[in-house]
């Protein structure tokens, strides 16, 4: 049995870290009242996401949406002693409720990737899954900022762009594709090879959020540290690789569920800062963008009251950078105009 010391340490440890995970940098109080909905909440990624929003002192009301099983998820997380009330909604019909007056959507929906599997191979299901939820969310909350967790997220996010442009809703300010797992990664690989404390680390990534689209600006990370390129290679390739590398670890059970929701609640919380007026939020983000030729590029966004305030540019890349951003470009483009077509079929 645990000793009661014991769990007020972890108790206290579990409160800390939720402070210093989401606390930072926002607005004392009064806070304002945020209703963020989670869409798949009943999912891997979505449970887990789903207690991490339940844990962020900015959200006030909370919504889970699934095609089953969020009644006992919510009921589950309602439990929990912070701020937010929770309701859980499932099917079809539930939709347009789950949705309405929310601020921030989250879309963790669709199926995990399996061994084997590539990005591509989800693309007919997720694509499906992301032009229905995004038609809702068009309907019934057509201002909230949208936060696309689905993958392929280098898809997902035209195909939500042109849903909501069919609409007359689109505004490219509140579109996200979440990458901060590739940062999250590039910033745990680096500290451990640059040998310095993680927390107080930062690694700009660009590009796209798939293999050979991922890339890390380790040039521009902080703290400096001297690694040899055939270092930087390694970690390059680590970085654009890890999905595969947990979706192998667990042998045909699962996918990055557990840090895909850290990542997104990372993410969540920088854009309900932002909304909220916090100033200096700045995240890597999938976005509309002039930065390259692309229509969609990741960079560093500035996040503000209506969304995107700035999209910030690349800065200087190395040698290795420049030719991985050139190399990276026809893929991304295809997968761009492989959602543009998906969705006006």
């Amino acid at each position: 049995m645990m000793k009661p010391s014991m769990l007020r340490s972890l108790h206290s440890a579990a409160t800390r870290g939720a402070s210093h995970l989401f606390r930072r940098g926002y607005a004392s109080e009064p806070v304002p009242e945020r209703k963020v909905a989670v869409l798949g909440a009943a999912g891997g990624i979505g449970q887990p996401l789903s207690l991490l929003m339940k844990l962020n002192p900015l959200v006030s009301s909370l919504s889970l949406y699934d095609i089953a099983g969020t009644p006992g998820v919510a009921a589950d997380i309602s439990h929990i002693n912070t701020r937010s009330e929770v309701v859980g909604y499932q099917g079809d019909e539930e939709l347009g409720k789950a949705l309405e007056g929310a601020d921030v959507v989250i879309i963790p929906a669709g199926v995990p990737r399996k061994p084997g599997m590539t990005r591509d191979d989800l693309f007919n299901i997720n694509a499906g899954i992301v032009k229905t939820l995004c038609t809702a969310i068009a309907k019934y909350c057509p201002h909230a900022l949208v936060n696309m967790i689905s993958n392929p997220v280098n898809s997902t996010v035209p195909i939500a762009a042109e849903v909501f442009k069919k609409a007359g809703t689109y505004d490219e300010k509140r579109l996200f594709g979440v990458t901060t797992l590739d940062v999250v990664r590039a910033k745990t690989f680096y500290a451990g090879k640059a040998n310095v404390p993680v927390a107080g680390v930062n690694v700009p990534v660009v590009g796209g959020h798939a293999g050979i689209t991922i890339l890390p600006l380790f040039s521009q990370a902080t703290p400096k540290a001297n690694l040899d390129d055939d270092v930087i290679k390694a970690l390059t390739k680590r970085t654009q690789d890890g999905g595969t590398e947990v979706v192998e670890a667990k042998a045909g059970k699962g996918s990055a569920t557990l840090s895909m929701a850290y990542a997104g609640a990372l993410f969540a919380d920088a854009c309900l800062k932002g909304l909220n007026g916090v100033p200096d939020v700045v995240e890597c983000s999938f976005v509309q963008s002039t930065v390259t030729e692309l229509p969609f590029f990741a960079s560093k966004v500035r996040l503000g009251t209506v969304g995107v305030e700035e999209v910030l540019g690349l800065g200087h890349l190395s040698d290795f950078e420049q030719q991985g951003l050139e190399s990276l470009k026809p893929e991304l483009k295809s997968s761009i105009e492989k959602g543009i077509k998906f969705a006006n079929q």
